[in-house]
């Protein structure tokens, strides 16, 4: 595989010397003819140093060496180091909170603590293959002895899923997990210490430790015993059996870290530009589309190698363009693929005075022009007046536009949006080699690139002398998909939320929300039956209902709870 070098090339003016004049035309023409020729001729072999450059910078970012670019990994500090690199080497300004950069925090959840125990009649068990501790439970150790079935007071309790589960079996609204929660929450009133539940059916009962759960917390220990260690301590004859166990849990976070940099030119307004270069890594979070079992590496050269290459290359052109009625931020974001860590943290903690922002411009998958039919999706169209007579009126453009009003969606420009910024999206378009290892960078389309890039340089140019340009609010669209659900609440959910339930970070026009009067900033803390506690368990929910269906949603704003009536 080709090894980038990680420097930018020096882009040299052509000199253009003729050899003789034909005498025959006017000297005017003659000159008009070589001049025209001579700019062509630079023209064209800028392009090609800028195609080159952009390549360049494809190829080392999507090298497997960075291993997919994955938040918090060693590949992630190396495109971090060289995107800091090539800002210095263009002359940015650091205008991170350390430097370039800016550190965030990525909760993940949490997991079973190292010294997390059940030892049963002398007999211990492994966490995770034989038992596991609930993520709501309460930290702490319990020793004493404990009898299947029987419930003392200050003692231990074993708690049998059998009945429950025969009795709902054929009840598909059944909630086992809220079941669980909900009695658990109450046992230390009645009397128990620490609680054990097992299942001795042959019902499934589906039970696994949910690192992702943030349900509150309750006030004693609570363990589940999986169904192939549970079966020697009831096959055997015996009132009571000896316990010595202790709950445990700690938190999983790990750190991205956002680059910015900075051109300075005096003026009272900042044009944010950004694209965000962190990517799948192996596909351990889950939002790989790669259907084999063995471990590959997601290069994301198109996702978003190529809006972080075409966000350099940008820095680099400003910093000696003539257009200085803007200062700009540039910001390559990470923790975009976990849903908008890195924009959403510097939106909540900007680096400069986000009043001064002028518009945003995101950059993200601009690496697939098709040269068939040479057409770009440009997002944001609606949120500015001013976008009309520029997006859709470049005379340099080499494609074809096609327009997105919208304002939001599933990119950093989303996190802008929200705070009354003009934004502007550019994208290229899905296609087979998304969220897979294919996304390399030899399928790039580096030409098409540099034509993309044109256009934005355009773009700014024209806004130069605009002054602050206006916003307006636009529809909502989704940020994820809902497709392997019948219903759908019409909420974008804000996946850095760590708090219980699912904030919804906005509300679309028409949908079931936002006709129940719930609005961006809600949480959502109950859907009929269902305890929200977590992503997952909000999606799990969705698919207890089908179309038509009337429910009941518990939801906070601010410090009060209400209760809207939804219809799916």
């Amino acid at each position: 595989m080709h090894k980038a070098s990680g420097q930018l090339v020096t882009l040299l003016p052509v000199n253009y010397t003729p050899m003789r004049v034909f005498t025959k035309f006017p000297l005017a023409i003659v000159l008009l003819v070589l001049s025209a020729c001579t700019t062509t001729r630079h023209l064209d072999k800028k392009n090609s140093s800028l195609q080159n450059t952009l390549e360049g910078h494809v190829r080392f970012l999507a090298d497997d060496r960075l291993e997919g670019r994955r938040t918090g990994t060693p590949g992630e500090k190396l495109a971090m180091e060289y995107i800091a690199g090539q800002f210095q080497l263009s002359g940015l300004i650091p205008k991170g909170t350390e430097g370039y950069y800016q550190p965030f925090s990525v909760n993940e959840g949490k997991k079973i603590g190292t010294d997390a125990k059940l030892i049963i009649a002398k007999k211990a068990l492994t966490p995770e293959k034989e038992f596991f501790v609930f993520s709501f439970s309460a930290t702490g150790s319990v020793a004493g002895t404990l009898t299947p079935g029987l419930r003392e007071m200050g003692a231990p309790w074993m708690i049998d899923l059998h009945e429950v589960l025969e009795e709902n079996k054929t009840n598909p609204h059944f909630d086992l997990a809220g079941y669980i929660y909900e009695f658990s929450t109450k046992a230390k009133e009645k009397g128990a210490e620490a609680l054990l539940w097992y299942n001795s059916s042959t019902i499934d009962d589906k039970l696994s430790f949910n690192a992702k759960d943030k349900l509150p917390l309750v006030n004693l220990p609570v363990f589940f015993i999986k169904h192939n260690a549970i079966a020697p301590f009831l096959n055997q004859e015996i009132a009571s059996l000896e316990l010595d166990a202790r709950a445990s849990l700690s938190d999983v976070v790990r750190s991205g870290s956002n680059v910015i940099g900075y051109i300075n030119n005096g003026a009272p307004t900042t044009v944010v530009l950004g694209a965000h270069f962190d990517h799948l890594g192996y596909g351990e979070d889950g939002n790989s589309r790669y259907e084999k079992k063995e471990a590959a590496i997601h290069n994301g050269a198109d996702d978003n190698a190529s809006g972080t290459a075409t966000l350099l290359v940008l820095g680099s052109e400003l910093k000696k363009s003539a257009a200085r009625s803007n200062n700009y931020l540039l910001i390559a974001f990470s923790g975009e693929e976990l849903g908008l860590y890195g924009s959403k943290h510097f939106v909540e903690n900007p680096t400069i005075d986000l009043k001064t922002v002028n518009y945003m411009i995101n950059m993200d998958m601009v690496g697939r022009l098709n040269d068939s039919t040479k057409t770009v999706t440009i997002g944001g169209y609606g949120t500015s007046p001013y976008w009309s007579s520029v997006v859709n009126n470049n005379t340099k453009t080499a494609f074809q536009v096609k327009i997105d009003s919208s304002g939001s969606g599933p990119s950093d420009h989303t996190s802008f949006y929200r705070k009354d910024i003009p934004v502007l999206f550019y994208f290229t378009g899905l296609h087979t080699d998304y969220h897979k290892p294919s996304d390399d960078a030899d399928r790039i389309n580096y030409k098409g690139m540099v034509t993309i890039l044109r256009h934005m340089e355009q773009l700014i140019d024209q806004t130069d002398k605009t002054g602050r340009l206006a916003f307006l609010k636009t529809r909502e669209t989704q940020t994820t998909t809902s497709a392997r659900f019948s219903v759908s609440m019409g909420i974008m959910p804000d996946y850095t939320y760590s708090g219980t339930g699912v904030r919804a970070d906005g509300v679309s026009e028409g949908r079931p929300a936002q006709k129940a009067g719930i609005r961006a900033g809600d949480i959502v803390l109950q859907i009929g039956d269902y305890k929200i506690g977590s992503m997952e368990s909000y999606m799990q929910t969705l698919g207890k209902f089908k179309k038509g269906d009337r429910v009941k949603v518990l939801y906070q704003r601010g410090s009060e709870q209400m209760v809207a009536d939804i219809q799916f």
